[in-house]
């Protein structure tokens, strides 16, 4: 049937939305429709290319017609369309165009989920651009006052930026984790991810910052009395004892085993560097003369 060929209603619409002499006011409400017929239609007989064109404009009717939640539904159709055609610059594009979107209809959260799903479709072909669009998914919800909803997305950039070896923006993110589980009174999620960024420190084997993490935390009192605590103090002893058995059976522990997988992954592969110069760095630290300045 003519009528559904997506070619000819995708001509349709497009004529629907041009002005002429004989039309002074495109029917953007006619052609919308058509656009979302045609985009169904194309998407049906996987022709994806011409499916994605379809549904961007098919948004953009939406969009036209005032309504911006359709609009972002269809943006995030184009999107997830665009990530079966490895297009990844797009991809981004189009699902931060749907989170805009949604929080033009007021909605945080969905705004989120969308970033998020476009976060984890590039996750594998452009790692950086994923963890920025998590980041900026934690960043909605934070300034909605929804750190909560927040959690698994911590999760997830920590993860990505683990991957990516970048283990120092790992544990700030971890650390983040922190701050949002206290805001949330969450407080057993705030101590694991405490320790997890300890962990993470001592697997980059920079002893010194995973010391400083650690007694930084500890000015919080809830992880000071925490089972975390006192696991991230006797792998901190063991460090500087070299015992690299105690590290071993410590990263085997209940305490460990209830982290994210990415964290024990790391753990049960500690130590991983020479732990004979902690000794000695430690003493050296301990004789160096106090600065009467550094009132820290």
């Amino acid at each position: 049937m003519a009528a559904s060929d997506p070619n000819k209603l995708m001509a349709k619409a497009d004529k629907l939305t041009k002005l002429s002499l004989t039309r002074w006011s495109a029917d953007w409400k006619s052609a919308t429709v058509l656009y979302e017929q045609a985009a169904n239609a194309y998407r049906v007989a996987k022709d994806y290319e011409k499916a994605k064109e379809a549904f961007e404009k098919a948004s953009k009717g939406q969009e036209m017609i005032s309504s911006p939640w359709d609009a972002a539904k269809h943006m995030e159709s184009a999107g997830a369309l665009a990530k079966d055609l490895g297009k990844w610059n797009e991809v981004a594009d189009f699902y931060r165009r749907a989170s805009e979107l949604y929080i033009v209809c007021g909605r945080s959260q969905p705004a989120s989920d969308a970033l998020a799903r476009g976060a984890r479709a590039l996750e594998d072909a452009k790692p950086d651009e994923a963890i920025q669009l998590y980041t900026d998914a934690c960043a909605i919800l934070e300034e909605d006052g929804r750190e909560q909803m927040a959690f698994d997305l911590y999760r997830a950039a920590t993860s990505a930026y683990v991957k990516l070896e970048k283990y120092t923006d790992a544990a700030a993110f971890l650390l983040r984790l922190g701050v949002a589980a206290d805001k949330c009174n969450a407080t057993n999620s705030q101590c694991k991810a405490y320790l997890s960024a300890i962990i993470v420190y001592l697997y980059a084997h920079d002893f010194k910052q995973a010391e400083k993490c650690y007694n930084d935390c500890s000015q919080i009192d809830a992880f000071l009395r925490s089972d975390q605590s006192r696991c991230a103090s006797k792998f901190l002893s063991a460090y500087t004892e070299g015992d690299i058995e105690e590290i071993k059976r410590l990263a085997q522990s209940s305490t460990i085993s209830n982290l994210d997988h990415t964290i024990i992954k790391l753990a049960r592969k500690l130590p991983t560097g020479d732990l004979s110069g902690l000794k000695t760095d430690d003493s050296k630290d301990q004789e160096e003369p106090l600065d009467e300045n550094d009132l820290t």
